[in-house]
């Protein structure tokens, strides 16, 4: 079984500039098992600027211990009356502090070329995540339910929701462009009772519901992912220092930024609820016609904030509360293994939730779980307080649902022959007690 597989795991390395310093063949590994050789310089770089910054460092510390030293020494010579040779200190003292205010600043130029360096070294992955290339490579791990292909045609989502009158593309190109998209009638009610049973689905697994602020601050985005992440995602507010988010996770785990948390007080458990916004750079292909990749869609997320010890645990349930979801809807899925080159640089691990579709005949995305480590964490200034000292948090995150794509899944899993779609029992108090949608074209 997949939970099986990483029980006798050991604890990700923390990848931090003393990491580096001393594990820098380690770290050059990772980053080729990522495939990112164009960053393998970057060690031996950062290795060197943070040399020259602890030097600097220490210069400027031995100035300060010795303007404490000379101001005392200038205390008793005025006092004794030796006011020449007071000074003469007071000169050199005035000599020093000059040096100390370019080191200073030299210090400061030092720390953010080395913060800088640091944001792009990816975080050691897992030792059981497979290695490869791309997507392509990632393995596949286990499937839930029965694939079922239907003995009569399945039409392409949009045209199923169309026979209901549920989506409108046209009125929404012409109101904001392609990526949107107008969702009607019971296509609508359909989208918001899924989202509303996932919420209570984890709320009854125990975790808190928030709605969290649905735009974050530019450091909240360095904080939460990676450079090439936020250019291909991310849209900012012009003339502001905010960004719309692409994941409630985002503002989820810097509403913690600076924030000491109790080890008592952990895990936090939480399940959040927003629109999401994406560039979607880079998206094409024939799915992209529908309403497979869009600029705008809602999420119902799960976020953990635990313990070191206790993120491989979380992240084996966090999955697992998506399969579970899905099946309790009667929809077939798959979990797929992140190899290393799909990873973004601030996962240690990741695996891929995939829905059956019937008329593609094939799996497809429709959530991803995620074990950050410390990544986030370290770049927040996450803290547990424990008995024992500080330590930073790990973090996970993982897709509930994320209509429209759990819809494409849902109706082509419940379409019946004559083109309407059956509503399993446990979705009909969320719409209104109704079994079965019925088209109307």
């Amino acid at each position: 079984m997949y939970v099986n597989q990483h029980r006798e795991r050991k604890k990700s390395e923390m990848l931090d500039i003393k990491f580096v310093r001393e594990n820098p063949d380690i770290v050059k590994e990772n980053i080729k098992k990522k495939f990112q050789d164009q960053k393998l310089p970057l060690v031996d770089e950062v290795i060197g600027l943070d040399k020259e910054n602890r030097e600097t460092q220490q210069e400027a510390d031995d100035l300060r211990a010795s303007r404490n030293k000379l101001s005392k020494e200038i205390g008793a010579l005025m006092a004794q009356g030796k006011k020449e040779e007071a000074e003469k200190v007071k000169a050199q003292v005035a000599a020093n502090a000059e040096r100390l205010a370019e080191l200073e600043k030299k210090n400061n130029e030092l720390k953010e070329k080395i913060q800088n360096i640091m944001y792009t070294i990816p975080q050691i992955i897992d030792p059981s995540v497979p290695i490869g290339k791309d997507d392509n490579e990632n393995v596949e791990i286990e499937k839930f339910g029965d694939p079922v292909v239907p003995d009569f045609e399945i039409p392409y989502h949009t045209d199923i929701m169309e026979s209901f009158g549920g989506i409108d593309l046209d009125s929404a190109r012409r109101v904001a462009g392609n990526g949107f998209y107008y969702l009607v009638g019971d296509i609508a009610r359909l989208h918001s009772a899924v989202i509303s049973y996932a919420r209570d689905f984890m709320i009854d697994r125990g975790f808190t519901y928030v709605v969290p602020p649905f735009m974050i601050h530019g450091n909240v985005v360095q904080g939460v992912m990676s450079f090439p992440e936020m250019e291909a995602m991310m849209y900012k507010i012009e003339g502001e220092d905010l960004y719309l988010i692409g994941t409630s996770e985002h503002s989820m785990i810097g509403r913690y930024i600076d924030q000491q948390i109790k080890e008592e007080e952990l895990p936090l458990t939480l399940t959040s609820y927003s629109p999401c916004f994406r560039k979607e750079k880079g998206a094409h292909g024939l799915e992209e016609r529908g309403v497979y990749r869009i600029h705008q869609f809602e999420k119902q997320e799960m976020v953990v904030i635990c313990k070191p010890e206790e993120s491989h645990m979380w992240y084996d349930k966090l999955w697992q509360n998506t399969v579970d979801l899905f099946r309790s809807l009667d929809i077939p899925v798959r979990t797929l293994e992140c190899c290393s080159g799909d990873l973004a640089d601030l996962k240690c691990k990741s695996c891929d939730v995939e829905a059956w579709s019937p008329r593609q005949k094939k799996y497809f995305e429709v959530g991803s779980c995620s074990n950050l480590g410390d990544a986030q964490a370290r770049r927040l200034r996450i803290r547990i307080k424990g008995e024992n000292g500080n330590y930073l948090a790990h973090t996970l995150n993982n897709t509930v649902v994320a209509p429209p794509r759990m819809l494409i899944a849902f109706l082509e899993n419940n379409l019946q022959a004559d083109g309407s779609v059956k509503i399993p029992e446990i979705l009909r108090p969320y719409m209104g007690g109704k079994e079965l949608l019925v088209p109307k074209k």
